[in-house]
């Protein structure tokens, strides 16, 4: 009976020293030929994708008449977008000029872990907002009534709470599976799908809980947002004036555009996750959902707003003025 224990105990310790000093090396653009290029040129879109999203936040912090609930979440979706493109680039920059390319499990978990919150909570950010123009253009008699702040910072919380349970139970469920001492990932960040790729032991579990996540987390809201634009354009459709209609587009353009650059750099994402290598396309798109997206949503939405373009030149102003004294 001793004996028997014994052997229990020394197998699952194997099992737990073989997952814990498990290191990954993340392949990335390692073999391009275009590496100190593309060093540049993430650090660039990097730093753009940064500075953009904070002048976002800066703009609508500054300005008493951008205190709406639209600008509200939009300064949450600039501020998960750095969050997001944090959790990815900054590492892969470090690995792009380091002999080491390794990270380690503990590393991998965790960049993971807040991959999954931040993304998670770009999309449910979208859907809310999606949301917000509905009921601006469907119910404007009652828009101040229905989004109020309660209900606006209870559906921030709601989605911050979802994006962190399932992030949390997606990596609990990594730490019941072994790896292999050394293993490469072709990636250039610690990806789910590909880290199942690399396991000893068996998945099973991990993949039903990845597809049903996904498919939630992916499927639901996206309806959300179909829903409440096939209403929207139904409300729009029924003005009878063309600068009612016009106006009405207007304040809906920059988020739809949003949202297709999203949904259709993360199905790309996960189209090239399910094959059995991970080609240089699916580096690419994943390239367009973590850099390329959270960089041009400053500028879709500056760009197209007049309110937000105003709140911006007089920052710009006011540091001229200061500068000057």
């Amino acid at each position: 009976m001793l004996s028997s224990l014994q052997l229990i105990f020394t197998s699952y310790m194997e099992q737990r020293n073989q997952t814990t000093i498990a290191k990954f090396i993340l392949l990335g653009f390692s073999r391009d030929e275009l590496q100190p290029i593309l060093f540049w040129l993430f650090l660039s879109m990097y730093l753009v994708c940064v500075v953009g999203n904070l002048l976002i936040i800066l703009a609508i912090s500054s300005d008493t008449r951008l205190h709406t609930p639209m600008y509200f979440f939009l300064s949450n979706l600039s501020f998960t977008d750095i969050c997001f493109t944090s959790t990815t680039v900054p590492m892969m920059l470090v690995n792009n000029n380091a002999q080491n390319k390794s990270i380690t499990y503990e590393g991998c978990i965790t960049q993971m872990f807040f991959f999954m919150v931040f993304s998670g909570l770009d999309s449910l950010l979208l859907t809310v907002m999606a949301y917000d123009r509905f009921v601006a253009i469907c119910h404007p008699l009652h828009y101040t009534v229905i989004m109020n702040p309660h209900l606006c910072g209870l559906l921030l919380l709601l989605s911050w709470l979802i994006c962190l349970i399932y992030s949390l139970l997606q990596s609990l469920m990594i730490l019941r599976v072994s790896f292999c001492k050394q293993t490469e990932i072709p990636h250039y960040f610690c990806e789910l799908a590909q880290i199942l790729k690399l396991t000893c032991s068996d998945p099973l579990a991990n993949y039903v809980l990845l597809h049903c996540i996904t498919g939630l987390l992916g499927i639901i809201p996206l309806s959300g947002i179909l829903f409440s634009y096939s209403r929207i354009i139904i409300s729009i459709l029924g003005i009878s004036s063309s600068g009612g209609k016009n106006k009405a587009f207007s304040t809906c353009g920059s988020h739809l555009l949003v949202v297709s650059l999203f949904y259709g750099a993360g199905l790309g994402v996960y189209l090239t996750s399910e094959t059995a290598n991970h080609s240089r396309e699916g580096s690419i798109a994943s390239v367009m959902y973590t850099v390329v997206a959270p960089m041009l949503n400053p500028f879709i939405y500056s760009l197209r707003n007049r309110d937000l373009k105003s709140a911006l030149k007089r920052i710009f102003q006011h540091r001229s003025l200061v500068s000057d004294r």
